[in-house]
């Protein structure tokens, strides 16, 4: 594929995105707006006198009009800046940003284990319809698609922590009794490993494994009842249907399968990962994780309007992001996407 090609295709995307992004924090604005809590009278504390409260309000701008007050904080935003948390008294970019590898670790490990899980198993059960790995499989979707997310991570510390003692306590990303590693990625477990901190590394990991298996399986069930979906219906197009009455083995039919099935697949993939870092946040809290998922609901809980503001416009980001990797990977893994660029 051409760089002429690929970066037409940036091109118009990049014009996308800035009329996108509009749209969605002024969405974001407005719903934190009209939802009823008034952030003036917490940050002014219950003693404080109308004054008091009338020059909070003047100090925010929240004594102008909707209108005004979206131009005054779209504005900011433009400068990178998101405003200040209203209870850490920090900037939310910077709160945003120092959590978000603690996201992106538990959310790509998770999602790429589903990933590696889901997409065998369907193209597997896809092989034999009705038969005992596909309802077997099925029944393995559906019980994930019907678990609750929160309940899931309460379980899995129950079970192998409380009952079992093979995991640690889900009491953040490393052991209480562990220094964490200075910083270098924002990995615990990449930035011991890097430095040569065995035991730094080896508390990393272990914390690593009760939540990204509780997000594996949360993204493994779409995943596999999908990719099913997307092999059978491949397996009754007229050239697998030709190939096999040629006589070509099963490993070369499997193989045009998972050729034809992977970009669907990818994309079904891509829009999970996007998908699912709101689902992370009550993994996080239930974990203790500290990522922007944990930031975001306890900010969304204890009304903290510029934090929630900030969480949900680089919710919007990362989405419009991940779809652009997407589409690349698409243009890779088939030319006429690119030549139609």
């Amino acid at each position: 594929m051409s760089a002429a090609t690929i970066g037409r295709f940036l091109a118009r995307r990049a014009l996308l995105l800035v009329p996108l992004l509009i749209i969605v924090s002024f969405l974001c604005f407005m719903l934190v707006r009209i939802s009823g809590q008034d952030p003036v009278a917490m940050l002014a504390g219950p003693t404080a006198t109308a004054a008091e409260i009338e020059l909070v309000r003047t100090s925010l701008a929240l004594d102008q009009p909707l209108w005004a007050q979206f131009l005054v904080w779209l504005g900011n935003v433009l400068q990178g800046d998101l405003g200040r948390s209203w209870l850490s008294n920090r900037p939310v970019l910077a709160e945003l940003l120092d959590r978000a590898p603690a996201t992106l670790e538990l959310l790509l490990y998770g999602v790429g284990l589903g990933a590696l899980i889901g997409i065998p198993v369907g193209l597997k059960a896809a092989q034999r319809p009705d038969g005992t790995f596909d309802q077997v499989s099925r029944f393995l979707s559906l019980l994930g698609f019907s678990t609750p997310t929160y309940w899931l991570g309460l379980v899995m510390l129950f079970v192998f922590f409380y009952l079992l003692d093979w995991a640690p306590p889900g009491m953040g990303r490393i052991s209480l009794m562990v220094d964490p590693p200075p910083h270098i990625t924002g990995s615990y477990l990449w930035d011991s490993l890097l430095q040569g901190r065995q035991e730094a590394a080896a508390s990393a990991a272990a914390q690593l494994v009760l939540p990204v298996i509780c997000i594996a399986i949360i993204s493994a069930a779409p995943i596999i009842k999908q990719t099913r979906a997307i092999a059978l219906e491949v397996l009754s197009s007229d050239f697998i249907r030709y190939a096999r009455g040629q006589g070509l083995p099963a490993r070369d039919v499997r193989r045009m399968v998972l050729r034809n099935s992977m970009v669907p697949v990818v994309t079904f993939v891509g829009t999970e990962l996007a998908g699912l870092v709101g689902t992370t946040a009550l993994i996080e809290y239930v974990f203790a994780w500290g990522g922007v998922g944990q930031y975001g609901l306890t900010a969304i809980i204890q009304g903290d309007f510029a934090a929630v503001q900030g969480y949900v416009l680089m919710l919007a980001v990362f989405s419009v992001l991940v779809f652009l990797v997407v589409d690349l990977a698409v243009m890779m893994l088939e030319p006429r996407a690119g030549a139609r660029a």
